[in-house]
């Protein structure tokens, strides 16, 4: 974990996220705490994610999601280097075709 991510004011952001109990509330408390482009850029790289992770080309999502070439491939990056944050999540819900599973 980044140690300079790691601080009393994230830790009580992530725990005040995880004490929301449905998207009514996600959608209140998100919209209060970023702005409408902030929610929107972060729901772009969870799509670029998960197109990735579906093996779509850099040029199908760029379409599909309009993200810049350089924000699909930080996304790329953390799915290959990073702390598998997204597939954690993308296992969870059941997003991701089950090869996937197995190639790991």
């Amino acid at each position: 974990m980044n140690n300079k991510l790691k601080t009393q004011a994230v830790e009580q952001l992530f725990q005040a996220i995880l004490s929301l109990k449905d998207l009514d509330e996600a959608y209140d408390f998100f919209e209060d705490v970023c702005t409408i482009n902030e929610i929107l850029s972060l729901s772009q790289r969870f799509e670029v994610a998960k197109m990735l992770r579906e093996h779509r080309t850099y040029l199908d999502i760029a379409e599909k999601t309009g993200a810049s070439t350089a924000t699909i491939s930080r996304v790329n990056r953390s799915l290959n280097y990073g702390n598998d944050g997204y597939d954690r999540v993308f296992e969870r819900l059941g997003m991701l075709e089950k090869e996937s599973e197995d190639n790991k």
